[in-house]
């Protein structure tokens, strides 16, 4: 229980300090430049995740088409 109190007391401090910061010009820039590369980052593993997903259906399609055309073949 401990350990949660300093916890929610480290992450309550730190939104403080965070909201002093950005107050300024130069931390205003600093959690822009955090925003934008969190958001290329978010961009690119959802891009990824597409991708895969693409390909992962394409292996499903190519698999549906090999069991048609065996189920033809023993017909």
């Amino acid at each position: 229980m401990k350990s949660a109190f300093w916890l929610v007391v480290g992450v309550a401090a730190g939104f403080v300090a965070a909201h002093y910061v950005s107050k300024t010009p130069q931390g205003r820039a600093l959690f822009e430049e955090i925003d934008d590369r969190t958001r290329g980052f978010g961009a690119a593993v959802l891009d990824g995740y597409r991708s895969r997903e693409a390909e992962l259906r394409d292996s499903i399609r190519d698999a549906e088409d090999a069991i048609a055309d065996i189920t033809k073949r023993l017909k």
